[in-house]
């Protein structure tokens, strides 16, 4: 970091300043900055330059400001500059100029001097007539009246003069009294990202093994070192420019947690606002395009529970996407395609008597099991989305190979002059497996938000506004037969 504080004109050194940057990282690929910067300020307008921002500083966030509030400091200005030195800047910076170019060939030097036509740019993409891209532009020299699509040699350029090494943020800023302050830089930057995955090992029986890490994410142009790291997990509103991509109040228990020597966890949870935030208890040091993994939660004796479950209704979203109840009541084949998988789901509470207890952030899951031979298979994946304490955790691990479904409707009266509609269904479900097993079956009641279900074969649980289930069990080779009819008005 570089930090120059200047009056009327006049440069006053101030020395390099190290103290532990502090950085909030979103799981919505931004992050907030807070470091300490060291002024030596004179009464009335200074001009302040500060090298050592990121790439990607959205510089209307920037703020300056006494942390103590004991003394006025009004940034009267501020200009940021992020073009740093760097070949393609330099080929940019000289276009249209002649400049040098050293060609090696074993020990032989030799230079040539061209004419940078055009600098080109790697980001930039040309397109035919189709509006399809073809390629990056590339630079054109010219070297003895002719023309080339690419460096003759190394390129040498004359001194850098006032060239950027790294993003520059100047000040003016105005105070009431001199002295030296310890300011407080604070800024919000894309370039972070940071994301949840969880290894879950089982053995033979359903008691689980859960590993937790957070992966965080730095591209934004600067290396923190020794940084105290939080991370933010929930959806905050943030506004993104038009065209960017996706840019509980108890602490973590050490018995839960991956412990470290000392016995701290090396994450600490708690409730902030709406959100929870996740703090790194040591520092860490990320280096400019760096993947970095922490350990955040190591948990043994899970008990958890394997659910079949046969959703019968194929229903095609793309051609659907959009309908409302009307339609769906005017198109009698709505939902009448069969899926024949039967689902098989891992499901587990996040609670303090099952040795969780924590609020998980969102992120990938993936299944391991052992086999006779003491070996991990990967038994499946899926994603969890933000998981408050005490709920339950369901998750898609793939399809049953030896239950299968088959569903069809039996019944389907529409009376448009009643307003309403009768419509029944059949569904079977098959067991291959050598031991008996519950299946699962859930129906949605799609046509109306007024329904009741006239007839039913077997006992079923309404488990939301439009969603029934019924449970059946299946003894080896067996096959069963659930029917119902449905009956809605509007």
């Amino acid at each position: 970091m570089r930090l120059r504080v200047l009056l009327a004109s006049c440069l006053f050194a101030v020395p390099a300043f190290s103290a532990d940057p502090a950085l909030t990282i979103y799981n919505q690929q931004f992050a907030v900055v807070r470091e300490t910067i060291p002024l030596d300020l004179k009464q009335g307008v200074n001009t302040i330059q500060f090298e050592g921002a990121t790439a990607m500083l959205e510089p209307e966030s920037v703020m300056l400001r006494d942390p103590a509030g004991q003394r006025m400091l009004r940034v009267l200005e501020q200009n940021y500059r992020a073009d740093p030195i760097s070949l393609d800047a330099l080929l940019r910076r000289y276009e249209g100029q002649m400049i040098q170019f050293q060609i090696r060939s074993g020990d032989r030097v030799e230079l040539v001097t061209g004419k940078i036509v055009r600098a080109g740019d790697p980001q930039q993409r040309v397109y035919n007539n189709a509006s399809a891209p073809v390629a990056a532009t590339q630079p054109v020299i010219e070297v003895d009246g002719k023309l080339q699509f690419n460096l003759p040699g190394t390129p040498l350029f004359p001194a850098l003069g006032d060239a950027l090494l790294k993003p520059v943020i100047d000040w003016t800023v105005e105070t009431d009294r001199a002295g030296r302050l310890d300011a407080e830089l604070a800024y919000v930057t894309g370039g972070f990202n940071w994301n949840a995955d969880y290894n879950i090992v089982q053995g033979d029986s359903d008691v689980l093994g859960v590993i937790g890490w957070v992966t965080m994410d730095n591209h934004s142009g600067k290396t923190f070192t020794q940084a105290l790291v939080k991370l933010m997990a929930g959806d905050v509103n943030k506004i993104r420019p038009r065209g960017a991509g996706g840019g509980g109040g108890m602490e973590f228990m050490a018995s839960m947690g991956a412990v470290s020597m000392n016995g701290a966890p090396p994450v600490q949870e708690k409730t902030f606002d709406e959100y929870h935030l996740y703090t790194l208890q040591r520092p860490v040091t990320l280096h400019d395009k760096e993947t970095k993994q922490v350990e955040f939660v190591r948990a043994d004796g899970v008990k958890s529970a394997v659910i079949y479950i046969y959703d019968g209704a194929q229903i095609d979203t793309n051609r659907y996407r959009g309908w409302n109840y009307d339609a769906i009541r005017n198109d009698s084949s709505y939902g009448t395609q069969s899926n024949p998988k039967v689902w098989v789901m891992r499901e587990f509470q996040n609670s303090d008597a099952n040795h969780l207890g924590m609020p998980l952030p969102k992120g990938k899951i993936r299944f391991y099991r052992r086999d006779t031979d003491g070996r991990l298979e990967f038994t499946g994946e899926d994603t969890i989305d933000h998981t408050p304490k005490d709920e339950r955790i369901r998750v898609f691990t793939g399809s049953a190979f030896d239950l299968t479904g088959e569903r069809k409707r039996t019944v389907f009266l529409n009376d448009m002059g009643r307003r309403s509609i009768d419509e029944g269904f059949e569904i079977k479900v098959r067991n291959h497996k050598k031991e008996a097993v519950e299946v699962r079956v859930v129906e949605h009641l799609y046509r109306g938000l007024t329904w009741d279900i006239s007839s039913h074969s077997d006992a079923f649980a309404k488990t939301d506004a439009q969603t029934v289930e019924f449970r059946v069990t299946l003894n080896p080779d067996q096959e069963k037969t659930v029917t119902y009819n449905a009956h809605y008005t509007w």
